[in-house]
């Protein structure tokens, strides 16, 4: 690091656990966020902020005035553009040291694929259930840790997936995939704009632990918040040795 880089990032270095070290890891790091919404404009900026050496930012959505109550990554100038475009723009202006890749795309197949094997990590962000097992796949395919968020109305939640543990659940082991699911939309039943900042700032937490390899992560456990009675329940669950997608692994 040179100087600059240890006056910015000196409240990271100054902790015991973080260090030097530390701090080397997540300016070398790469991740891949999944959703330039409510969930990823937290996660992104602060993963920014600590000095994520590159972070792509996938997002096919376009900002709309009715995201701006609290995806903090907009502005109203921007609306009616690319969310990732707009991303990159908040992301390097806030630390222009950063790589930020803008893919405006919803990231299936083949591209999600190559996405995540470049990634050191993956940020689940988004806010469908099909993308959210698409990103778990390749997840558990190439071996990636997932930090996975979700919030909507008051209720938040929060967990990690360290598929470089041998041990460790998958996103389907906890929630399998299934056709008759029904998916609850920010945009038909509202979310508290709050709400979304806790969740992603926390999913921002975990990732740094992931990289810097400090403390426990949220691996076998998800945190749920009730934000109207403002409690936290954790859920601690295990692999599925009969599940279809990690059980081969």
């Amino acid at each position: 690091m040179n100087d600059e880089q240890l006056l910015r990032y000196a409240r990271h270095v100054l902790l015991d656990e973080f260090g030097i070290e530390g701090q080397e890891r997540v300016l070398s790091a790469r991740a891949l966020i999944i959703g330039a919404g409510g969930l990823g404009s937290p996660a992104a900026l602060y993963l920014a902020s600590a000095g994520v050496g590159h972070i792509v930012l996938a997002d096919d959505d376009e900002v709309e005035l009715s995201n701006l109550q609290r995806q903090i990554l907009h502005t109203t100038a921007r609306v009616g553009q690319a969310k990732a475009q707009s991303g990159k723009l908040a992301l390097n202006a806030l630390n222009p040291d950063v790589r930020v890749d803008a893919v405006v795309a919803r990231l299936l197949g083949p591209a999600l694929d190559e996405q995540v094997a470049q990634a050191d990590l993956v940020l689940d962000c988004c806010d469908n259930f099909a993308t959210r097992h698409a990103v778990n796949r390749a997840c558990v395919r190439y071996g990636k840790p997932l930090v996975s968020g979700a919030a909507i109305r008051f209720a938040g939640q929060v967990s990690v997936f360290d598929l470089r543990r041998a041990d460790a659940p998958c996103y389907h082991c906890l929630f399998p995939e299934a056709d008759d699911v029904e998916e609850l939309r920010c945009a038909t039943t509202g979310v508290l704009g709050p709400l979304v900042g806790i969740v992603g700032s926390m999913q921002a937490a975990e990732a740094l632990k992931v990289i810097t390899g400090m403390g426990d992560t949220l691996t076998g456990r998800m945190l749920c918040l009730d934000a109207l009675a403002m409690q936290w329940q954790t859920i601690r669950f295990r692999r599925d040795p009969a599940c279809p997608v990690c059980s081969g692994r």
